[in-house]
């Protein structure tokens, strides 16, 4: 399961921080990891910290800035993808993918790719509970793309409840069973 390459797509919530130890193990393991940071994610936890963990360049650019190196940003990345993981998946981008919705570097790259992707929800219980967000869960998972949490514990909101991120260990997990499911 070594050199494979996972890319880890972050969006803005609380629980963005678990990303950098989700990161943090993957390299430990031998893996490639490729961050791709929201726009409004980068108000959370600055693209250097998660370019020192990964040890690879961050992507951070809408879809109208071009980069230094330009090759077709999200479909390159989306070609060397061994599995996709949002860690964490707001409400927000569950609904966009959802829609079909491509207007940043991240929706892109999962409407691009071929890998398994995997959604780690977090959010408020009763955004979670929200059956708007529900029916577009449901419908990602009749399309093939995979789910690990949210459970129960604390929110940001300062109550307890389910939305909480699933624990690291597992969402480890699998990513490990995805990513050895693709090619």
């Amino acid at each position: 399961m070594k050199n494979k390459n996972v890319i880890i797509g972050v969006t803005a919530s609380v629980a963005c921080y678990k990303a950098l130890d989700v990161i943090s193990r993957l390299r430990k393991q031998g893996n490639q990891v490729t961050v791709v940071l929201t726009k409004e994610a980068k108000e959370f936890i600055k693209p250097i910290l998660f370019q020192a963990i990964s040890g690879s360049k961050v992507i951070t650019h809408d879809m109208f800035n071009v980069p230094d190196e330009w090759g077709s940003g999200h479909v390159s990345l989306a070609h060397k993808a061994d599995c996709v993981a949002i860690i964490p998946a707001t409400a927000n981008i569950i609904g966009k993918i959802a829609n079909g919705i491509c207007d940043d570097m991240l929706t892109c790259l999962v409407c691009a790719t071929n890998a398994p992707v995997l959604f780690a929800p977090a959010m408020n219980e009763n955004m979670y509970k929200n059956k708007i967000v529900q029916e577009n869960i449901s419908k990602l998972k009749k399309l093939g793309f995979y789910f690990t949490g949210p459970i129960k514990g604390s929110l940001a909101c300062g109550t307890e409840g389910l939305g909480h991120i699933q624990d690291v260990e597992i969402i480890i997990k699998e990513i490990k069973r995805l990513k050895g499911s693709h090619r």
